[in-house]
């Protein structure tokens, strides 16, 4: 994406350049016109000064009258103004108004002379058409349009990425939650036959949580891609339980702390949310390396709800805190870098919250925070 994001910005920087180039030498060619325009003009005006009884001047006064795009300002040889032509004058003060803007022609322009005789000249100045006008800011135009729609551009190239992205997602998972559901169908079967034959036997509670537990996942998996039904549910329970499946499933060495009022209620999908928390566990986990102190705390801030999931680990550098949510991004030997994308989408897009790194220092631990709607 990003080369050719560089290829359209080069194409689009070269359309400016020669469109800036053409534009800039017909306005040269222009300019020369309206000059020879204005001698012609002004040879056609002296000629009908002069004029008398006997002096055709239908042709003469056919140029004159011809002009009707260029303004036109007529000045004695003292500078004083004489008359104009295609000129919008302003309601009050003229003269003033006359004087600007003669002065401003006088310091930027070389007049056409005007010979009435040896003893009287006068003086022609102009200003450009509205066509050239025009055409200075043609190239300014054209590049905001292009601007316009190289983003455009960019936003459904964006877009479409990923639309294909979220595609591969679902499917991935959705054939996920299909591969385990043969192996999981067999398994329960399984237990029930262990049951019947071994009734006594201590390890097949155990042997229940776990499939259970795999019928957790493939639900997860499941439910990627579909719309969430969002319920109300106690979030010191939701998150209780999340913290008594990783105690069981981690190291002794790591503590785990729980600091949620009894009473605030979410609406979520509990089995995508306990996703989400647990994979942000997982990832202290590993950032500790089994070692240290994992303190999981709600907040009511309004009508959000405000959840912290702090550790000790190792930290995430500053330059990096942007990247650990897009997908492949991962600092282990293993796995994809899907974890956090997914708790990303889980979050914003199924849950209308946000999940962000809230803070992390290198060598003292990282925060994340999720955000939710208080359910009413």
């Amino acid at each position: 994406m990003r080369r050719g994001t560089n290829i359209f910005l080069l194409f689009t920087l070269l359309i400016v350049v020669v469109s800036a180039w053409y534009t800039n030498n017909l306005v040269s060619q222009l300019e020369d016109e309206e000059r020879k325009k204005m001698e012609i003009w002004a040879e056609a005006t002296r000629q009908f000064i002069l004029a008398d009884e006997h002096t055709d001047i239908d042709f003469v006064s056919e140029i004159i009258e011809h002009n009707t795009t260029i303004p036109v300002y007529m000045v004695d040889a003292d500078g004083n103004f004489l008359l104009s032509r295609n000129v919008r004058e302003p309601k009050r003060k003229v003269n003033e108004f006359y004087q600007k803007k003669i002065a401003h022609l006088q310091r930027t322009q070389t007049p056409i002379e005007v010979r009435i005789s040896d003893d009287i000249v006068q003086y022609i100045y102009y200003e450009d058409s509205n066509l050239l006008r025009q055409l200075y800011f043609f190239p300014y135009v054209q590049f905001a349009i292009l601007f316009v729609f190289l983003l455009l551009a960019l936003y459904a190239l964006y877009t479409m990425q990923r639309s294909e992205q979220n595609r591969v997602w679902v499917g991935l998972s959705k054939e996920t939650a299909h591969q385990l559901g043969t192996p999981i169908s067999s398994l329960l079967a399984w237990q029930q036959l262990l049951e019947n034959k071994y009734p006594q036997d201590s390890l097949l509670p155990e042997m229940n949580k776990d499939i259970n537990r795999l019928q957790t996942i493939a639900e997860r998996f499941s439910k990627v891609g579909s719309e969430p039904e969002l319920l109300p549910a106690n979030l010191h329970e939701v998150l209780s339980k999340c913290i008594e499946y990783m105690q069981t499933r981690t190291s002794q060495k790591v503590i785990y702390q729980l600091r949620c009022d009894e009473n605030i209620e979410v609406n979520i999908s509990i089995p995508l949310f306990e996703w989400v928390i647990e994979n942000l566990c997982k990832n202290a986990v590993d950032a500790m390396e089994g070692v240290g102190k994992i303190t999981i705390e709600a907040l009511l801030d309004g009508k959000l709800v405000k959840i912290d999931v702090s550790d000790t680990g190792k930290g995430i550098p500053a330059r990096k805190q942007n990247d650990v949510f897009k997908p492949g991004y991962t600092t282990k030997k293993r796995g994809w870098g899907l974890g956090l994308s997914l708790a990303k989408r889980i979050i914003e897009q199924y849950h209308k919250g946000k999940i962000y790194v809230l803070n992390s220092v290198v060598g003292q631990g990282t925060v994340f925070r999720i955000e939710l709607k208080k359910a009413f």
